[in-house]
């Protein structure tokens, strides 16, 4: 069903406004929806913005949401695709995306929502862009003793084509979930100029991802030893590109030497995974481990995949035998453009000059 504001939109000649939408967001094309939790928008919720889309829709639908707290549910089904979310300020502090259960958290009808379930927001719509806003999943540990599943998803993506510019994901275990349809499906994610923060595995999935200027935050969580873990990729067999994180800072406030970079995961559902992350041309804070990779369960090495490092910088760029680096001729091929190329060119890649430049967009 189309809104009449929606209707009016589609009818309406670029640069016009309508009801609901005085401002045109900065590069939009196409019909603009607003979302607003004071009621001045065409909605004020975002899911019933993402269920006015037309499904199937050839035309790129921005919505447009303006300042505040948004607790609520987002799911983009995979039959929306095409749909810009954006923080009408700008800054992604201003636009709060929100829920806060956990796997462990029981079902209204019976049952735990599990890992998948947990995400306050799914993104299954192919060519799904977002920009200046903040998805979150705000559920504590500390406040629910009795849950032992502390997964809680911010975000589950499984579109192809995602964009993600200046947005922050906040969360502690499983913040990002950076998944694909299923493993004979690829599934190709841009982040530029992003904000990540966790404590477990808080970037994972079988996903082909690029995080290129961000910002990787582990959080402290009050251990000398042990704060957890950055990436737990899954990469399905045969798939040549796995996780790239370039450019980008990876920061904490926990104590030196005690974060992984990350551990291979490969699920039960999925045996012949074959993880795949590389962090290159980056700065490491002090924080990480000089041992860098650990395995996650029981068979399954690290060693035997490839988690690498490419000319990294900083007091937590370490070199030693459980830091490898990646051979300078392999990382030339491994840039931005390679793992997000696919069979049909796409190139979402911003400038391709920049150096690093840590500036705490998260806090």
């Amino acid at each position: 069903m189309f809104t009449a504001a929606l209707a009016a939109a589609l009818t309406t000649p670029p640069g016009t406004a309508h009801a609901g939408t005085s401002s045109r967001p900065h590069g939009s094309r196409g019909p603009v929806i607003t979302v607003a939790a004071d009621g001045s928008g065409d909605h004020t919720g975002v899911q019933a913005a993402v269920d006015a889309v037309p499904e199937h829709s050839s035309e790129r639908v921005t919505i447009r949401i303006k300042a505040g707290v948004y607790r609520e549910p987002v799911v983009i089904p995979s039959d929306k695709p095409n749909i810009t979310l954006v923080g009408a300020t700008g800054d992604p502090r201003d636009v709060v995306i929100t829920y806060d259960r956990a796997a462990g958290t029981p079902r209204p009808g019976g049952g735990t929502y599990g890992t998948s379930g947990s995400a306050s927001v799914v993104i299954s719509g192919d060519d799904t862009h977002a920009r200046d806003l903040t998805f979150e999943n705000s559920w504590k540990r500390g406040e629910h003793p009795e849950i032992t599943s502390t997964q809680a998803v911010a975000v589950r993506t499984t579109g192809d084509r995602l964009v993600f510019h200046n947005v922050r994901f906040l969360g502690h275990q499983d913040t990002l979930y950076a998944n694909s349809p299923d493993v004979d499906t690829p599934a190709r994610q841009y982040y530029s100029d992003c904000y990540v923060e966790g404590d477990v595995d808080f970037v994972f999935g079988r996903g082909t991802a690029v995080f290129d200027g961000c910002e990787i935050r582990s959080l402290d969580r009050g251990s000398d030893t042990d704060n957890g873990y950055v990436t737990a990729p899954s990469t399905p067999p045969g798939q040549e590109f796995g996780f790239l994180f370039t450019r980008s800072c990876f920061t904490s406030d926990a104590p030196a030497g005690t974060v992984y970079l990350g551990r291979p995961w490969v699920p039960s559902s999925s045996p012949d995974a074959e993880p795949r992350v590389l962090v290159r041309d980056s700065w490491m804070g002090r924080h990480f481990r000089e041992e860098g990779w650990i395995e996650m369960s029981s068979g399954h090495d690290w060693r035997r995949f490839q988690m690498r490092e490419y000319d990294n910088f900083g007091p937590g760029a370490l070199v030693t035998e459980d830091r490898p680096q990646m051979d300078p001729a392999d990382a030339a091929h491994h840039t931005a453009h390679a793992y997000l190329a696919g069979d049909d060119g796409w190139d979402p890649v911003r400038d391709r000059t920049r150096r690093p430049v840590c500036t705490a967009r998260g806090r």
